[in-house]
């Protein structure tokens, strides 16, 4: 994970990441691993009754809002070496369920209600790192091996060319703030080598905890701010056990806090990995999910205009994100004749048919 140690005798074959147009691929890559964490996400939470389940509710609509942090700035590192962000594109949206892109197979994606089914795959998404593991620029077994092959690249290209030619991008295209201030994580602007390994430390922290030895993530917890913030991955575990971390509690551990409660009957039974064609065309349910798809994919191309040079899209990004959540819900109450409840099929629609 990233740190304060210079690495420069490291190679690429590691890492994959030789030249500036490597590093500039990864971090494409990195923009589409961001990406495809949200559908699986938003699909558990939808499924969430909030009043019966809302401890679940705040940790993975948590959990969420960071991952769109984590998005950005994957996008301010791609702005800041000279690259082009791209987010609103069909190989982004594949259907489900799929692998996430560019890692080992095993790391499998399906749209599920929340369950101990969705949790398994979401402790598998965020697993940690061990101390250790080798960078993997391609096919990783972990995301902080992904992230720790990017910074051991950018790191190896800043000491062999300069930072100066390495950092090239216009700072006016740089996201910060803004509509995320309010939550735990930081969006900040990528400059320099600085702020470059700022930006991935932070991506790495919040998912699999400081370190890779401890539960917390360095941030505050935004709803007990009298303690850090869990990492993603542990607040999973805090969902899969029932009960929060607390002080003094370890991997090891595990939580020893407060109850968290589930509600079964609270969880809607979405039917998992739903396709368009699983109703007919002009169905109720089928028109509310190509609703939702196209304002999904207006939210997508909102994002790549705020990545590229138009930061002041990224607000309005939000209040889309805000339309999504009340389609979701329309779309949720539905139920098919197999008594399950519909759910977003997070297809892809062209600029032109999203009306």
């Amino acid at each position: 994970m990233p740190d304060d140690r210079i690495d420069t005798s490291d190679s690429s074959s590691g890492t994959g990441i030789a030249s500036l147009d490597d590093l500039r691929r990864h971090l494409q890559w990195a923009i589409e691993v961001e990406h495809s964490t949200l559908p699986p996400y938003l699909t558990a939470l939808y499924s969430l009754d909030p009043e019966r389940n809302a401890d679940a509710v705040q940790l993975i609509g948590g959990v969420f809002v960071e991952e769109m942090i984590h998005l950005a700035l994957a996008a301010n590192l791609l702005n800041a070496v000279g690259g082009q962000p791209l987010l609103d594109a069909p190989h982004l949206m594949p259907p489900h369920p799929r692998t996430m892109p560019h890692a080992d197979p095993s790391i499998e994606l399906a749209l599920l209600p929340f369950g101990q089914e969705a949790l398994a795959m979401f402790l598998r998404l965020e697993q940690p790192a061990h101390p250790g593991d080798p960078a993997e620029g391609d096919r990783y077994e972990t995301i902080g091996q992904f992230y720790n092959a990017i910074e051991k690249g950018l790191r190896r290209l800043c000491a062999e060319r300069g930072e100066d030619q390495i950092f090239t991008g216009d700072p006016a295209r740089q996201v910060a703030g803004g509509p995320f201030a309010h939550t735990a994580g930081h969006l900040s602007p990528v400059t320099d080598l600085e702020s470059a390994l700022g930006a991935l430390k932070e991506i790495v922290e919040q998912g699999e905890g400081a370190a890779r030895t401890d539960v917390w993530d360095g941030d505050i917890d935004l709803f007990h701010p009298e303690t850090r913030a869990v990492s993603h991955y542990y607040r999973f575990k805090e969902l899969a056990l029932g009960r929060r971390y607390q002080p003094g509690d370890t991997p090891e551990s595990g939580p020893t806090g407060d109850a968290v409660t589930v509600d079964p009957a609270g969880i809607r039974p979405l039917r998992p990995n739903p396709r368009p064609d699983d109703h007919p065309e002009g169905s109720a349910i089928r028109a509310a999910q190509e609703a939702f798809d196209r304002t999904y994919c207006k939210m997508l191309g909102q994002l790549e205009q705020a990545f590229n040079g138009n930061p002041a899209m990224l607000g309005i990004s939000v209040g889309t994100m805000y339309a999504l959540k009340g389609q979701a819900q329309s779309l949720t109450a539905m139920q098919d004749g197999e008594a399950l409840a519909a759910g977003p099929t997070f297809d892809y629609v062209a600029p032109e048919d999203r009306g």
